[in-house]
C-alpha cells in the first residue's frame, strides 16, 4: 500500500512532536508559576533570602567562569602550540578531572583542608601551635566552591580551545607571525579572537554546570538557586515558592544560552590543518609549562582520587559493603540503564525525523527536545513534580473510586519519574551521537531499500541499526555514566528508601563520613574515566581532519555547545 507524502510526513514528525512535548512539560509547569498570584511564602522569601540566592549564584558563575576560563585557555594554548617535557602525557591527562563529579572533589578537599583536617593538624603539630593560635578558614566558602567547580569543569574549555588552537585559530596565529607580529601580539589580537566560538561554547558549558550544581554549594553552605529550591520544596514544603525560584533559574539558563549564541556569531567553524607547528620551550620556560599543566591534573584529579583510594585501601570504606552496597549499585545500574535505553531510542527517532523531514517544524521540535543540556537537574525535578502533580492526583482518585485502590500517588516518588528526568536531562548527549552517525549514512541506502519493498520500520531495523551500532553504543555509554553521577534530580525524585551510589556518597559526606563514602565515590570516578578518555580520543580524531562523511551538499548547523556535547561527557553532575 502506497502512503501519501503528507501522511508520511506526519508519521515522521509525530515522534518528534511527542518527545518535544514530554521535554517541554516541566518547563511549561515552571514558567506557568510566573502568572500565578504570589503567596505569603514567596513574599517572605523576596524580603529575606532571594537577594542572597541571586548574588551568590551570580558571584559563583563569575568566579568559576574566570578561573576555569584561564585554566582551560592557558593549558590548551600550551599543549596546542608548544613543545615541553610531558606535553604528550599531559594533553590527555588534563581531561581526567571530568571523570570526578564536582561534589566528590569538594568532599575530599573539605576533609583534607578543614580546621580539623590532616593538613592544618600537621601544620599545628610542626609549629607547636594550638587550634586557637593556628586555624585558617576552611574551604567552605563561595571562593572555595568556585575553585572546586573550576578544577573539575575547566576541561570543557580546554578541549574545545585546544581543538581551535590546533586548527583555525592556529592557522591565523601562524599567518600573523609570518607577517611580523610578536608571539604575544599574535595570540592576543589574532588567535584569541579566532577561538572565540570555542571559548564561548566551553564557558557556556562550564557556567551551565555551575548553575546546575547542588552537591558542592550545599556542602559548602553557599545558598544558591539550587539549594534554595531544594530547601523550599523539601524543608519548607512550599512547592509554589520553589517553582518560582525555578522560573528565575530558567531565566538565567536562557541568558547563558543567549550569551553563548552571541559569542559564536560571525565566526567560522574550525577547519583541520594537519599537524600544527609547535614552539620548542627550553629551560625555565619548559619547566614552567610542565608545572602549569600538571597542577590542574594534580589538584583536580590526583589529590581527591588519591585521598579516596587511601581511605579505601587503609581498611576504611562503606560499612554496608556487601548486600546493601550491592543494592545501591543495582539501583544506580537499573535507573541509569533504563534512562540510557530510552534516551537512545528517542535520539534514534529524532535523528530519523531530521533525516527524512528537514523542515522548520521538525527542526523546532528537535531543538525543544534537546534543551535538556542547559537545564539543571533541580529545575527539571521541580518542573516534573509540578507538571505531573495534577495527573497523579487524578489517577489516584480514579483508581480509588473505580477499583478501591488504597495506596499513595501513582507517579510521584517512583522510578518512572526519575528515569523521565534523566531522559530529559541527557537526551541531547544521545541525540548528538546518533545524529552524527546518521550523517555518515548516504540517503541512497534508504532509497535503494525502499525501492526493493522495505517498509520504514524494516529500513531502520535491517540497515540503520547495524550501521549505527558504534554511535548507539556511544550514546548509551554517555547517558549511562551521566545518569550514574546525577545528584540533585535523584535526591528530589527518588522513591522512598531508594538510594543510588550518588545519593549514598551525598548522605555519608553530609555526616562528615568521607572515609565510608570512599567506596561509592571511587566506583563513580572509575565509571566516569571511560567517557572522559573517549572524549579526548574523539577530539583528537576530529582535529586530525577525519570527520564522518556526510550527505552530499548537506551542512550541519549545531551550536557550539551541541557540537561539544557530541564529544564530551556532561558533568557535573552534581
Amino acid at each position: 500500500m502506497t502512503v501519501s507524502p503528507t501522511v508520511a510526513s506526519r508519521l515522521y514528525l509525530l515522534p518528534a512532536v511527542v518527545i518535544a512535548g514530554l521535554v517541554a512539560a516541566p518547563l511549561i509547569a515552571v514558567a506557568a508559576t510566573a502568572f500565578l498570584p504570589a503567596d505569603l511564602a514567596w513574599r517572605h522569601m523576596k524580603e529575606t533570602v532571594l537577594a542572597g540566592y541571586v548574588l551568590n549564584t551570580l558571584g559563583l558563575i563569575v568566579l568559576v567562569g574566570i578561573i576555569a576560563g584561564v585554566l582551560g585557555i592557558a593549558t590548551a594554548w600550551l599543549v596546542a602550540t608548544c613543545r615541553f617535557p610531558g606535553r604528550r602525557w599531559l594533553s590527555w591527562m588534563l581531561v581526567l578531572p571530568l571523570a570526578a563529579p564536582a561534589y566528590i572533589v569538594a568532599y575530599a578537599y573539605t576533609d583534607l583542608l578543614d580546621v580539623s583536617g590532616p593538613v592544618q593538624s600537621e601544620l599545628r603539630r610542626l609549629l607547636g601551635a594550638g587550634m586557637d593560635e593556628l586555624a585558617f578558614g576552611g574551604v567552605r566558602s563561595l571562593p572555595g566552591a568556585a575553585i572546586m567547580l573550576s578544577l573539575v569543569l575547566y576541561p570543557y574549555v580546554y578541549l574545545l580551545c585546544r581543538s581551535s588552537f590546533e586548527t583555525t585559530a592556529g592557522t591565523h596565529f601562524q599567518a600573523a607571525r609570518v607577517l611580523g607580529r610578536s608571539p604575544y601580539g599574535a595570540f592576543h589580537s589574532v588567535a584569541l579572537p579566532a577561538a572565540r566560538p570555542a571559548i564561548a561554547g566551553g564557558l557556556a558549558l562550564v557556567l551551565m554546570e555551575t548553575l546546575a550544581d547542588f552537591g558542592v554549594v550545599e556542602h559548602f553552605s553557599v545558598p544558591t538557586f539550587s539549594t534554595g529550591i531544594y530547601r523550599t520544596w523539601i524543608g519548607l514544603g512550599e512547592h509554589a515558592a520553589a517553582m518560582r525560584l525555578g522560573f528565575l533559574m530558567l531565566g538565567l539558563v536562557a541568558l547563558l544560552v543567549g550569551l553563548e549564541t552571541l559569542g559564536r556569531r560571525g565566526r567560522p567553524d574550525a577547519q583541520a590543518i594537519g599537524e600544527p607547528l609547535r614552539f620548542e620551550l627550553r629551560g625555565w620556560r619548559a619547566a614552567s609549562a610542565t608545572a602549569f599543566c600538571a597542577i590542574p591534573v594534580i589538584l583536580g584529579f590526583a589529590v581527591p582520587v588519591g585521598l579516596l583510594a587511601y581511605y579505601k585501601l587503609t581498611g576504611s570504606g562503606d560499612p554496608l559493603a556487601g548486600a546493601r552496597f550491592l543494592a545501591f549499585a543495582k539501583n544506580s545500574l537499573v535507573v541509569s540503564l533504563a534512562a540510557a535505553i530510552v534516551a537512545t531510542a528517542f535520539a534514534l527517532l529524532l535523528a530519523n525525523t531530521e533525516r527524512h523531514l528537514p523542515g522548520r517544524i521538525a527542526r523546532a521540535m528537535i531543538r525543544i527536545s534537546t534543551l535538556g543540556y542547559a537545564l539543571p537537574g533541580m529545575l527539571l525535578a521541580v518542573g516534573l513534580l509540578g507538571a505531573t502533580g495534577g495527573i497523579d492526583r487524578f489517577l489516584t482518585v480514579s483508581l480509588r473510586d473505580q477499583f478501591g485502590y488504597g495506596g499513595g500517588l501513582i507517579l510521584s516518588g517512583t522510578v518512572f519519574l526519575l528515569v523521565y528526568a534523566y531522559v530529559c536531562r541527557f537526551l541531547t548527549v544521545s541525540y548528538n551521537s546518533v545524529s552524527a552517525g546518521f550523517a555518515s549514512l548516504s540517503p541512497t541506502l534508504d532509497a535503494a531499500a525502499r525501492s526493493l519493498g522495505a517498509t520504514p520500520v524494516e529500513v531502520i531495523r535491517r540497515i540503520h541499526l547495524p550501521l549505527l551500532r558504534p554511535s548507539l553504543l556511544a550514546a548509551l555509554l554517555l547517558v549511562f555514566v551521566d545518569a550514574m553521577r546525577e545528584l540533585p534530580a535523584t535526591l528530589l525524585l527518588r522513591p522512598f528508601n531508594f538510594d543510588t551510589l550518588a545519593t549514598r556518597v551525598y548522605w555519608l559526606a553530609s555526616d562528615e563520613r568521607l572515609a565510608e563514602a570512599s567506596s561509592a565515590a571511587l566506583l563513580i570516578v572509575i565509571i566516569g574515566l571511560g567517557p572522559a578518555l573517549v572524549a579526548n580520543r574523539l577530539a583528537s580524531v576530529a582535529r586530525r581532519g577525519h570527520p564522518a562523511p556526510g550527505r552530499p551538499g548537506a551542512k550541519r548547523r549545531y551550536s557550539t555547545i551541541q557540537n561539544a556535547l557530541s564529544l564530551l561527557p556532561s558533568r557535573s553532575r552534581k
